[in-house]
């Protein structure tokens, strides 16, 4: 005999399960989802078929959500879902959602060369630890969280690499009934972000007569003992832009110029992905091989010449 279990109770002992498995940022990350979308919609049913889930679909997009949020929100509706069903808590009933056809690309935000140029020029010459960390991930790739827990001994000048192997961010926690902000210290987004990245050239030179008079334990954003976290980093970098009158952009771009910068140099794919920490080579093949006309060309020219 099945029971007939709302939904809000199943979340209360999946969560219980769940928390035991994945890491806090990631129980947060669920979290957040169930509160601001999941238990408004479905919290109060014992029966959840497709065509709830469709007009759900239908209704978020409405309020302007993207397809990635809501795809996410039906990731941990199904796990949920899956593990009422394995508990008979709830039926089992087959969802098969449907999304409509994105019309608009979305675009990502890149440096132009001159603009990129500009940028680690300007810190060449107004040295501050913070600018550094914009030139760091202009020079390297690295997110924000990564960037935010670097520490001295991270970068090793003597084989001239980045070690990245920890990250800081912002979760969302609700103990108790008390719903509150907290900033953790953790390992990178996946096991592929846990990565070395060589120096260029010219970080390296920035990085060596630092290395002799720094504190190793020392954040390389603060060159002190506490760290500080990326909603302040992001804040400082807008103001940083404004400076140099550039246009607004969001830190994540940087990231998006650095591999850009190394797609134009002719990197192979492969190195790109591995250097980015992506856990595999589609996502970087998806975001930043885009082939423009000239190339469309060149290969129609090649391809009409092997039937010649």
């Amino acid at each position: 005999m099945i029971a007939k279990t709302k939904l809000s109770e199943i979340v209360t002992l999946w969560k219980e399960d769940k928390r035991q498995y994945v890491k806090r940022s990631t129980f947060s990350a669920y979290t957040l989802l169930i509160e601001n979308h999941i238990l408004p919609s479905f919290g109060n049913k014992t029966l959840i078929e497709e065509q709830n889930v469709q007009s759900f679909v239908f209704q978020e997009l409405d309020k302007g959500l993207s397809h990635k949020t809501i795809k996410d929100i039906l990731i941990v509706l199904k796990m949920i879902l899956r593990f009422g069903v394995k508990n008979k808590l709830i039926e089992y009933r087959q969802i098969d959602i449907k999304f409509p056809t994105e019309r608009d690309k979305h675009s990502i935000d890149i440096l132009s060369r001159s603009h990129h140029r500009q940028i680690m020029e300007y810190i060449q010459s107004h040295f501050t630890f913070k600018n550094l960390g914009i030139y760091i991930c202009l020079s390297a790739g690295m997110r924000i969280g990564e960037i935010c827990a670097l520490t001295w001994e991270d970068l090793d000048i003597e084989n001239g690499i980045i070690h990245v192997q920890k990250t800081i961010q912002r979760i969302y926690i609700i103990e108790d009934n008390r719903k509150h902000t907290e900033i953790i210290l953790d390992t990178p987004k996946t096991k592929n972000s846990i990565r070395e990245i060589p120096m260029t050239r010219d970080l390296l030179k920035m990085i060596r007569p630092l290395k002799k008079v720094v504190n190793d334990r020392f954040y390389v954003l603060t060159n002190e003992a506490t760290p500080t976290e990326p909603r302040t980093y992001r804040n400082y970098y807008k103001q940083f832009m404004q400076t140099l009158g550039l246009p607004a952009m969001k830190f994540h771009g940087l990231r998006h110029s650095f591999a850009t910068r190394c797609i134009e140099s002719k990197c192979d794919y492969k190195t790109v992905s591995v250097l980015l920490g992506h856990s595999n080579i589609s996502t970087t093949l998806n975001l930043y091989v885009h082939p423009n006309l000239e190339q469309k060309k060149r290969c129609m020219e090649q391809m009409s010449k092997l039937l010649r």
